[in-house]
């Protein structure tokens, strides 16, 4: 399967975040050409700031393989990894990372910073981004759009109801 096809697994995990009324950031670990793990953001559901896509994805392949060191695998995330999830990269040892929009607010693959390739830790990691990347920014767009209109909705509709309390 080649990147981009990847990439879109990626996105599909991503579209299952977005139903669920997460911030939609799908990954997938992929070893000597086979998928051995897909995650998607759960922050909201279960409340915990750990867990992005990336982490999620790295803690079921590590379970798989039975093993912390995931250096001869790849991952595919539809979103440029954040500080946290460029830690656990790192430490996890993945060869390289594909992400698909880059993430200037809190990117740590070339953005805000490469975590990935800064010669200052023992383990680099190979980086490129920018795949699928409309597809991959398009998705997070339509879903702060749709955050923010339902944040302005429930706003009129307390002010709505305070004002109704005024008049009775």
């Amino acid at each position: 399967m080649d990147k981009e096809n990847l990439m879109y697994l990626a996105l599909k995990q991503a579209q299952k975040a977005y139903k669920r009324k997460e911030v939609p950031v799908g990954a997938i670990i992929v070893r000597n050409g086979k998928i051995i793990a897909c995650a998607y953001n759960k922050r909201e559901k279960c409340q915990n700031a750990l867990y992005h896509a990336e982490i999620l994805a790295i803690n079921k392949a590590c379970k798989k393989l039975k093993s912390f060191r995931l250096d001869d695998c790849e991952m595919f995330v539809t979103l440029e990894p954040c500080p946290m999830c460029s830690g656990a990269i790192i430490n996890a040892r993945l060869k390289k990372v594909f992400f698909g929009c880059y993430d200037a607010n809190y990117g740590c693959c070339g953005s805000k910073y490469n975590f990935l390739q800064d010669k200052n830790f023992e383990h680099l990691v190979e980086v490129e981004g920018g795949i699928l990347e409309e597809d991959c920014s398009s998705i997070l767009k339509k879903f702060f759009e749709n955050l923010r209109k339902l944040k302005k909705e429930n706003k009129n509709k307390n002010k709505n109801k305070k004002n109704i309390s005024k008049k009775i």
